[in-house]
């Protein structure tokens, strides 16, 4: 099973660690759901590094 991390981009364009999930749909959700609440860019990588996604608000 792969571990995904979900980051979101601060003010200083750095990717900061919010989360990480084993199940890779909800990580998609909660990514999304989040990204359009806080008005932050969201992506969620794997646990390699590798970019799965990026989400905009």
């Amino acid at each position: 099973m792969t571990k995904v991390m979900i980051e979101w981009l601060d003010h200083q364009n750095r990717w900061r660690h919010y989360s990480s999930s084993h199940h890779e749909p909800t990580a998609y959700k909660t990514a999304q759901t989040r990204a359009e609440r806080t008005g932050k860019r969201h992506r969620i990588t794997s646990e390699e590094g590798s970019l799965i996604d990026v989400f905009e608000p």
